[in-house]
């Protein structure tokens, strides 16, 4: 009698749903606070830019997102500012640059950037950055646009405290229709390391092997991946 065959890993697709990124799906928490303020605060801004900063996923998007809804603002990255029609651009009244600080260094983009800021101020329009260093720190080639972008406020978003990063967590397995218990986020926060960046790719690794093992997400699955981490 021959042996039967061994099972076969099951093929898994990301079938998870778009993050929720509404104003009510936005997590306020001390890290983020003074952020969240300074959205809430416009048109009521100083000038017409406002820098965002921080970490991949501390939520820097999803206020650009947030922002842009409310002032009706054109959302670029920054990556695309070098191909594109400044003037088109302020006619709009508010731009949200994601990814920022990928202008700098590229001196079509910093050209760009520096006359959009411009012709926003003059018309009175508003300008939202995003990057993961505040722009003094970009190393911005262009005189004049550099000392422009460092006179506008930059606000930070730092890394989550347990507080936050335990509804993180919980926002993560939810955008991907997955309920867990509270054991589960517990477990997590035990021994992950302290990061939005972390949280994210745990909680795709979680569902990843709960599928493709055919397994519904309990605490001897997550301790298995988290003991694999270490």
């Amino acid at each position: 009698m021959s042996k039967s065959a061994s099972p076969v890993a099951q093929f898994v697709f990301d079938l998870s749903l778009p993050p929720a990124l509404g104003p009510e799906d936005f997590i306020v928490a001390d890290s983020n606070r003074e952020a969240a303020e300074w959205i809430a605060r416009w048109p009521g801004w100083p000038g017409p830019v406002l820098a965002l900063h921080g970490a991949p996923g501390a939520g820097k998007s999803h206020l650009l997102g947030i922002w842009a809804q409310r002032a009706g603002a054109r959302i670029l990255a920054g990556g695309a500012l070098a191909a594109a029609d400044p003037a088109e651009l302020a006619a709009e009244g508010a731009v949200a640059l994601d990814d920022a600080d990928r202008v700098a260094g590229d001196a079509a983009a910093e050209r760009a950037l520096f006359h959009l800021r411009n012709l926003l101020k003059e018309a009175g329009g508003f300008l939202l950055l995003a990057a993961r260093e505040p722009p003094a720190r970009w190393p911005v080639a262009l005189p004049d646009l550099a000392s422009r972008l460092k006179a506008a406020p930059a606000v930070g978003l730092g890394e989550p405290d347990d507080v936050l990063l335990a509804q993180v967590l919980a926002k993560l397995f939810a955008d991907r229709q997955l309920a867990v218990g509270p054991e589960i986020v517990q477990a997590m926060l035990a021994r992950m390391e302290r990061s939005f960046a972390e949280a994210r790719r745990l909680v795709a690794e979680i569902d990843a092997a709960s599928l493709a093992q055919g397994r519904s997400i309990t605490l001897p699955l997550v301790r298995s991946i988290l003991a694999e981490q270490r």
